[in-house]
């Protein structure tokens, strides 16, 4: 049986259709579902249990996504062992891919190829994410999909989930790059942030969230942790590509520059983007 375990933070406007999507075309006993509520003040609860007896819920009022992913590995019985964000739309098919890829052997942990949903985003938001699609951060690593997954070998890496804000890449450099793998053939639906505010929060929270692992983890940080200058740098060759990169410079130097005064100042904020859960 496979186990995917959902941390839920008020997540009544996306769980339905997150756990509808895992859901649908899954056979009996095929997957076991761990949605956990933590700290939530809305209805994300009595929601998921509508999808009972393959999802399982559990509430703690300690609200804390370390805290949640631990509490649904300690109730997970299954492997592999998948971990989706609970605004995230993956298909019981992408599921299987990345469930079968694992059993193979020669890889501890996958992740599925992220497409994101632009629709209703801002031209800003799109460009920030035409660029970050040229670059070898979106291709390599278990990062930027919502979900990856962790063979019974790859998760005795590590005990617990620490309390920091980057889990998954906190995950990615417990494992050489020959170990993990992101799966062109399993897709997982990310929406990203409508307006460029948003994407520039959620973006400090990224980088704070590697300046934390830096800290904590310095040699397993370098050696595993792919870099993006020289790649960006090679694109100011296109000029038809200097609005765009302009824009996703602009982003990126103002996400730093927040992560770090944070960081500084011993400032802990978790930033969620609500645009891209509003319409779910």
């Amino acid at each position: 049986m496979i186990s995917i375990i959902i941390p839920a933070h008020n997540e009544s406007g996306v769980i339905e259709r997150t756990l509808n999507a895992m859901t649908t075309d899954a056979a009996p006993n095929e997957f076991e579902i761990i949605v956990v509520c933590n700290g939530c003040s809305d209805d994300t609860a009595a929601l998921a249990r509508r999808f009972t007896p393959i999802v399982k819920v559990i509430e703690t009022p300690v609200a804390g996504k370390a805290h949640a992913l631990n509490l649904g590995d300690s109730a997970a019985t299954g492997f592999p062992r998948i971990y989706a964000d609970a605004d995230v739309v993956i298909l019981p098919a992408a599921i299987r891919t990345l469930a079968q890829r694992l059993q193979q052997g020669d890889l501890l942990a996958v992740a599925p190829t992220p497409d994101f949903d632009l629709a209703r985003c801002s031209w800003a938001v799109r460009a920030v994410y035409q660029i970050r699609a040229l670059l070898p951060s979106s291709r390599n690593g278990i990062g930027g999909s919502g979900v990856y997954a962790l063979s019974e070998e790859g998760r005795a890496r590590f005990r617990e989930f620490p309390a920091l804000t980057a889990d998954d890449g906190y995950v990615r450099i417990q494992f050489a790059e020959r170990e993990r793998q992101m799966l062109s053939d399993a897709r997982s639906r990310v929406f990203p942030p409508k307006s460029l505010k948003d994407l520039i929060a959620t973006k400090t929270r990224a980088h704070y969230g590697t300046l934390e692992l830096t800290a904590a983890f310095p040699q397993l940080w370098q050696s595993r942790y792919q870099r993006n200058h020289d790649s960006l740098a090679k694109l100011f060759r296109y000029p038809w590509l200097w609005p765009q990169l302009s824009l996703y410079c602009f982003v990126t130097l103002i996400a730093k520059h927040r992560a770090r005064k944070r960081m500084r100042n011993g400032i802990v904020k978790w930033e969620r983007d609500q645009t891209s859960r509003v319409t779910a």
